[in-house]
């Protein structure tokens, strides 16, 4: 399929094919965890991730779904991996080696704080600078002759912290480091980081990418030959392969990905623009809101703003609680980018709070927008407002 063909069609037919055996008009799963091997098979590389012999080598599902991923990225070359966190988990694993350095944004995701801020430096000896990656000043004076990755985390999970892709691709590139971007909160519906100058992007295809809360993917996507040594050193050494259910799910859910991601941002700003009028409600970080920090850079390097909102109560935590008990429509959930409102309460204890923005620290809100009407979310969080007396 041409370059120039849309992206909503392309969710739709590219890694589609008919079924030769049924003539069905799409992909079947399959659940072999083996096939049949060529008549000779003296001269095969048994850990080829790009042949179909062994489910944890790859799967035919995995294949399809890679080659979907890659063309919506404008990628040369996908991996899929069992979930965000083995895709994150390669990344590392495959470019970081002993005495490294690595940068990352100093707010993101609990998995990313945790491996690169303690399992690794503990394990093999790599630095890790934490730094906001939305000052570049900070990102330049934490560089170091053993810099080898720049990790960023753009819309950051869970401020909505925006960092400048561009420009840090150019600090990268003058440093000799690869950028690493997970663009999970965005998808590449609304931001292509490949194209802004990044080497590899990241996304959780638990969340937007699939969209319906019942699968589990990661997907790392990039040039070739960074993606074949994530491909050899990361999946098939490390055994983190996808499900061929899973592949076969998110294939199915990346139909609908523009259409939901349209909605997501339209219902999501309506929601941002009531919580920031309300009185009760203490501050809204939305990436589409003028308010926000870096909404001028959202606002270049994204199509629209997604889903996600943090914002917090003119309350204590005990009322914060009794808020989120009190929501008849929206489900109180860790995950996000569920066709279901999700929203999640978080105290002071979070081991990363002093990273956070001070009007955080004392506890927020993450809440995932999903696909309901604006007016029903809306008169959702307005009448637990009112049960908790604000």
């Amino acid at each position: 399929m041409s370059k120039e063909t849309s992206f909503i069609t392309k969710c739709i037919h590219v890694g589609n094919g008919i079924d030769k055996e049924t003539r069905a008009i799409r992909r079947p799963i399959t659940m072999a965890n083996c096939y049949r091997l060529p008549e000779d098979a003296s001269s095969i590389n048994w850990s080829d991730p790009n042949q179909i012999l062994y489910t944890r080598n790859t799967s035919a599902n995995q294949l399809y779904l890679q080659q979907r991923l890659a063309s919506l990225e404008g990628a040369e070359d996908c991996v899929v991996l069992a979930s965000g966190v083995a895709a994150l988990a390669g990344v590392f694993f495959t470019f970081l080696d002993k005495n490294s350095h690595v940068i990352c944004s100093n707010v993101s995701y609990i998995a990313v704080y945790r491996l690169l801020n303690e399992y690794l430096p503990e394990k093999y000896n790599i630095e890790t600078s934490l730094v906001d990656t939305s000052n570049l000043e900070e990102i330049k004076k934490a560089i170091r002759p053993n810099t080898r990755l720049i990790h960023v985390e753009t819309p950051g999970n869970p401020t909505t912290r925006i960092s400048d892709i561009e420009e840090i691709a150019k600090i990268a590139k003058s440093a000799g480091a690869l950028l690493s971007v997970d663009s999970t909160f965005a998808s590449p519906y609304l931001q292509r980081p490949l194209e802004l100058g990044a080497d590899l992007v990241i996304h959780s295809l638990t969340k937007y990418i699939n969209g319906h809360g019942d699968a589990m993917g990661g997907a790392v996507l990039g040039k070739k030959d960074l993606i074949d040594k994530i491909k050899a050193q990361a999946m098939v050494n490390l055994g983190g392969t996808i499900s061929p259910f899973n592949a076969w799910l998110i294939m199915r859910g990346v139909v609908t990905l523009p259409l939901r991601m349209e909605q997501h941002s339209h219902t999501a700003l309506k929601v941002a623009q009531y919580l920031e009028s309300n009185s009760s409600v203490k501050f809204v970080a939305y990436p589409g809101l003028e308010s926000h920090p870096q909404h001028e850079i959202a606002k270049k390097q994204m199509k629209l703003y997604s889903g996600i909102i943090a914002f917090a109560l003119k309350a204590d935590a005990e009322t914060h609680n009794k808020f989120i008990n009190s929501l008849e429509l929206i489900v109180p959930a860790v995950s996000l980018g569920h066709d279901e409102s999700l929203i999640v309460y978080t105290g002071a204890s979070d081991e990363r709070i002093n990273f956070y923005p001070e009007n955080f620290r004392d506890g927020y809100i993450r809440f995932s927008v999903g696909l309901e009407s604006a007016e029903d979310i809306i008169e959702d969080l307005k009448q637990a407002l009112q049960k908790c007396g604000l």
